[in-house]
């Protein structure tokens, strides 16, 4: 993969840094501690080509601009010589590049004539430690080390603690209601169950493990199970739903500084994408009295983030198309880190 255009420590030089164009090194390199520029260094004046050379044969011919005069001729009033071409920077025509031949001569910057090599140099590798590779030393392929955490719309993921701890305030917000609301189909649902309960307890103490004579469970217990779990099921989407179709949060949301957005856009769920969500992890509620088939579902689900990578998402936000997104302490646009500062570290 190629490496963005910076700055970068020379590898060949750990206390400097130089410009990466994407292809190769540019500019004049710069202390390793100080402030790069913004953007990439200005180029180098082209050199003035020199004018050929040609000696004076009588006092009556003018001298070349550039060499002296030739003696006994009169001194000549033409231009300045021309300065002597500056001396290759060492950022130009020194850097091996990898070709079909071996190394070869780095091309300089735009106008610059080719830089040749010295008569019989023979190429025999880079610098110490570079390789005959493209990208700067120390790359492979892939991106080195972990990945940077995606942002969705700006914003940051918002970690596994924040999540549960705001389920857990929402749980238990819903089990007040039940409390209130559920209440007497419980108190009846214990009641009925109350002789068969006290009658296995009875024996067990007594080290009785026979079945024989135990009263029988009434059908209305079951009746009443199902109640209790329908009202406690309708309970949670009343209390989530509208919530989080408006606004993305829940109370405990809300308190954890947390919200659910799609990830196609940062706007409201809406009620269809917010009952969605909801269904995954708040029906199986129904299935409670499946020998707890419906609780091991809302477990998987509420498991389902720590396995999820990048964006660590439950089953109920894969279903929905929705991420959890922390919300930001102060107002105003997200921050984004669209051109972070370029660390120490080698490219």
């Amino acid at each position: 993969m190629s490496v963005d255009p910076g700055w970068y420590v020379d590898p060949a030089d750990p206390e400097t840094r130089r410009y990466w164009d994407g292809e190769g090194w540019l500019g004049a390199p710069i202390p390793v501690d100080a402030t790069p520029p913004d953007g990439p260094p200005p180029p180098e004046p082209p050199p003035v080509p020199v004018a050929p050379a040609t000696p004076a044969t009588s006092p009556s011919v003018t001298t070349t601009p550039g060499w002296p005069p030739h003696p006994g001729s009169p001194p000549h009033a033409g231009p300045p010589p021309h300065p002597a071409p500056p001396p290759p920077h060492p950022g130009y025509g020194s850097q091996p590049t990898p070709g079909a031949g071996g190394w070869g001569p780095q091309a300089g910057p735009p106008g610059w004539p080719p830089q040749g090599t010295p008569p019989g140099w023979t190429p025999t590798g880079g610098p110490p430690a570079w390789g005959p590779q493209g990208p700067p030393p120390g790359w492979a392929p892939g991106w080195p080390g972990r990945p940077p955490e995606p942002r969705p719309h700006g914003f940051r993921l918002a970690g596994y603690g924040r999540r549960l701890v705001a389920r857990l305030i929402d749980f238990s917000l819903v089990f007040a209601l039940n409390a209130l609301v559920n209440g007497w189909f419980v108190w009846r649902w214990l009641d009925e169950l109350a002789p068969y309960w006290r009658e296995a307890f009875r024996r067990a103490s007594e080290g009785n493990t026979s079945s024989e004579g135990m009263p029988p469970i009434s059908e209305q217990a079951g009746l009443l199970q199902i109640v209790i779990l329908v009202i406690a099921t309708a309970l949670w989407l009343a209390y989530e739903v509208p919530a989080m179709a408006g606004n993305g949060q829940t109370i405990g949301k809300r308190v954890m500084r947390i919200r659910a957005v799609p990830i196609a856009a940062d706007q409201p769920l809406g009620f269809g994408r917010a009952l969605r969500r909801w269904s995954t992890l708040g029906m199986p509620t129904l299935l409670w009295y499946c020998f707890g088939l419906g609780l091991l579902l809302q477990l998987v689900d509420s498991l389902s983030p720590l396995f999820d990578h990048p964006l660590r998402r439950a089953l109920h936000d894969r279903r929905a198309q929705t991420v959890v997104v922390e919300v930001p302490a102060t107002t105003g646009p997200p921050a984004t880190d669209d051109h972070p500062q370029p660390s120490g570290d080698t490219p």
